[in-house]
C-alpha cells in the first residue's frame, strides 16, 4: 500500500509538472507562431476581425521592407553593433573572471558585488550622462558609440557570471599545468578556459539578446547612420496606422536569428544555466 501511494503521488507530481510546463510553452510560443503566421497573411486577412487560419500565403510584406526602406543597413547595423560588444564582454568578462576567482584580497566579495549593481542600475539612469559623454567625444550616431553603450552592461554581467564558472573550476587544474612548466596565462588559455565552454556560450548568448533586442539606447545613441531592427520596427508606427504585416515580418526577422542561435547551441547553454552558480564569492 506504502509503495504504491507512493507511486501515486510521484505519478500526480510529474502530471502537474508536465501541465505546468504545458502553459508556459503555450504562453511562449503562441504570440510567437502568430506572428510568424501573421507576416504571411495577406492585407485581407491581416484585417480580418476574426482569427484566419486557412489563407494563401504571401512574401508581400518581407518584398516591401526590403524594398520600400533602408531594412539591409538595419540589419547590418544590429549585426555589427551586437556582434561585436559580445565579443568584446565576453573576452573581457573571461579574462575580469578569471582574475578575480583566482585572486585573494580584502573587500573581493565587495569588488564582485559592485561590478554587478553596475549592471543593476536602470537604463534612464545612465542614458543622459552618456548621451552627454558621447556628445563630446563624437560617438553619437555611430556603430561604436552603440558598443560602448552596451558594454557599460554586458561587461559587468560578464565579468560576474565568469567569476561564478571560474570559481566552481578546481585551481588544482591549472596549478598542475603550471609544474608541468606552463605559465599562468598558458594554464588559463588552455586548461581553465576549455573547462568553462558551458559558460562562455551562456554569456556570449545572454549579451548577445540584450545587444540585439535593445531599443532604449539605439534611440538614444544612434541616428540615421546607425539605427537598428527595433528602431526600425518603431518607424512603422506612423500617423496613417500600423502596417500589421511589416510589423509582424519585421519582428519575425528580429526574433528568428536569436531562436537559431539559441537552438545551435542549446547543450552548452543548458549546462551553462545549470552548471553555473551566480553567486560571487
Amino acid at each position: 500500500m506504502t509503495t504504491s501511494s507512493t507511486s501515486g503521488r510521484g505519478t500526480g507530481k510529474q502530471v502537474i509538472l508536465y501541465a505546468i510546463l504545458f502553459f508556459v510553452l503555450l504562453w511562449t510560443l503562441v504570440p510567437i507562431l502568430w506572428m510568424v503566421l501573421a507576416s504571411f497573411k495577406p492585407g485581407v486577412a491581416q484585417l480580418s476581425s476574426t482569427p484566419v487560419f486557412v489563407f494563401k500565403p504571401t512574401l508581400q510584406h518581407y518584398v516591401a521592407l526590403f524594398t520600400g526602406g533602408d531594412l539591409g543597413s538595419y540589419f547590418l547595423n544590429s549585426v555589427l553593433a551586437a556582434g561585436i560588444s559580445t565579443v568584446i564582454a565576453v573576452s573581457l568578462g573571461c579574462l575580469a573572471g578569471y582574475g578575480l576567482a583566482r585572486s585573494h584580497f580584502r573587500g573581493k566579495q565587495h569588488v564582485a558585488f559592485w561590478i554587478i549593481s553596475t549592471r543593476m542600475a536602470p537604463i534612464a539612469a545612465i542614458v543622459l550622462p552618456l548621451f552627454i559623454l558621447f556628445r563630446y567625444v563624437n560617438l553619437l550616431d555611430s556603430i561604436p558609440g552603440l558598443v560602448v553603450a552596451y558594454l557599460t552592461f554586458n561587461l559587468p554581467f560578464a565579468i560576474w557570471i565568469m567569476n561564478a564558472f571560474f570559481t566552481d573550476l578546481p585551481p588544482a587544474l591549472e596549478e598542475a599545468a603550471m609544474v608541468d612548466g606552463a605559465s599562468r596565462f598558458q594554464a588559463f588559455y588552455r586548461v581553465a578556459l576549455p573547462l568553462v565552454t558551458p559558460g562562455i556560450v551562456t554569456t556570449a548568448i545572454l549579451c548577445l539578446v540584450f545587444s540585439w533586442n535593445d531599443y532604449a539606447f539605439a534611440a538614444t545613441f544612434s541616428g540615421p547612420n546607425s539605427q537598428t531592427l527595433p528602431i526600425a520596427a518603431a518607424q512603422l508606427n506612423t500617423q496613417t496606422g500600423l502596417n500589421w504585416g511589416q510589423l509582424s515580418a519585421i519582428g519575425t526577422i528580429v526574433v528568428l536569428p536569436m531562436m537559431v542561435v539559441g537552438l545551435a547551441v542549446r547543450r552548452y547553454l543548458v549546462k551553462g544555466l545549470t552548471l553555473g552558480a551566480v553567486t560571487g564569492e
